[in-house]
């Protein structure tokens, strides 16, 4: 039995949940420290700069109240902008974004319309639980098909609507689903050409006793892609490299903030400790010690990298191949290349930033069990997770 009550208690858990969310998504977006997480594509263009503000605290906490008071601003503003201009703004994403909530508009204010003229009406007038004393209710149950009495030609009437429901919710679902795809093409056709879009990514590539395995993928894609094959770059197991790598792009961080700071600050010289993250060890100069460190890391990456080049071990049976053509990349991400399903695997290759390295080095069948694993370790999780709900269910009934 449904009463005013629990509606009530369910639409302002809701509308508060939704309120609780919009007011911490508009307090992470003003402070400074979340600048370039809420606005990357503006730093991509180059139309935004990191906000500039004496003291620690106000470069971590906007200390506005201004702005908070008009956080709410933006949303009418983005309702308000037409799609092509909010496509190039920020993105297609957010034109989809809201579109979806245009489109839950589309479907369900027809259906509550049609369904309070006709339903509504039919069901409050079946009298059934009026008729049944032994039955407890509610005004809100008179509303629902249970009011209905068994056998009655005012079924008839939510059979026609529930076909009607379907068929409208399908056009409008299919009428969208169209809109959005030609966007869709039109923004990709729009994009400046990428060198991923050119590229397929193929695993899992047999050894070859008589050739290497760049030689291999030269010799396969130019006897079966002969017309558009146009280079292909062999995948190495540089995992320590790229620690080294990444080691040394920290290093020049630090040795540039420590550099900005001795600039605003030429009377001292920054200081840090020889220990993990400054924290202990001997206190020394910042700015001598992390140049010596760079020319340290320098050289293991040098020596790193002549060792994976000339190691037949750090080659990876993996390789980015790319095409003439988008035409050609896209025949071969989506066809088989060989008889045997497990070989020749190919893909379309990510973005650079998108790509994973480590997993790279992973052969194709381990990757495969892997995905397995996980689809056998959700399906458990959450089977078990149902359980001690039902039987909480079952227990309060």
């Amino acid at each position: 039995m449904a009463t005013i009550q629990d509606i009530s208690a369910s639409a302002t858990i809701n509308i508060v949940s939704v309120l609780g969310f919009l007011m911490g998504f508009a307090f992470l977006r003003l402070q400074p420290i979340n600048d370039r997480v809420y606005f990357a594509k503006w730093y991509r263009k180059g139309i935004r700069e990191s906000p500039r503000s004496t003291g620690v605290v106000k470069k971590i906490v906007n200390l506005d109240w201004r702005t908070y008071v008009m956080f709410w601003t933006w949303m009418p503003a983005a309702l308000r902008m037409p799609e092509p201009e909010l496509t190039d703004h920020a993105g297609l994403d957010s034109v989809a974004y809201i579109r979806i909530y245009l489109l839950g508009l589309k479907i369900f204010v027809p259906i509550a319309i049609l369904a309070f003229a006709v339903l509504v009406p039919v069901n409050w007038t079946g009298n059934t639980l009026d008729i049944n004393r032994d039955l407890t209710f509610s005004n809100i149950d008179k509303l629902s098909i249970s009011n209905v009495p068994s056998g009655s030609l005012r079924f008839v009437a939510h059979v026609i609507m529930a076909y009607i429901f379907t068929f409208w919710t399908c056009y409008v679902l299919y009428k969208e689903y169209e809109i959005v795809s030609i966007k869709r093409v039109r923004f990709i056709a729009a994009e400046k050409r990428r060198p991923h879009q050119f590229t397929v990514l193929v695993r899992s590539i047999p050894p070859d006793t008589d050739e290497s395995v760049s030689e291999h993928v030269e010799h396969f894609f130019c006897v079966n892609h002969p017309g558009h094959y146009l280079q292909h770059q062999v995948i190495y197991n540089a995992n320590q490299l790229a620690k080294l790598v990444e080691e040394l792009n920290s290093l020049r961080n630090w040795l540039t903030y420590y550099e900005t700071c001795y600039e605003r600050n030429p009377k001292t010289r920054p200081k840090t400790k020889t220990g993990t993250w400054g924290l202990y060890g001997k206190t020394v100069d910042a700015i001598d010690f992390h140049k010596a460190e760079i020319e340290r890391v320098l050289k293991e990456e040098a020596a790193e990298r002549e060792k994976v080049m000339n190691d037949p071990q750090s080659i990876v049976p993996a390789a980015f191949v790319s095409f003439k053509s988008r035409w050609g990349a896209a025949v071969c991400a989506q066809t088989q290349q060989s008889r045997d399903p497990v070989l020749w695997v190919t893909e379309w290759a990510p973005e650079p930033r998108d790509v994973y390295w480590d997993n790279l080095a992973i052969p194709y069948v381990q990757l495969a069990v892997n995905r397995l694993i996980v689809a056998v370790a959700m399906f458990f999780l959450t089977f078990f997770f149902m359980i001690p709900i039902a039987f909480a269910i079952l227990g309060k009934h």
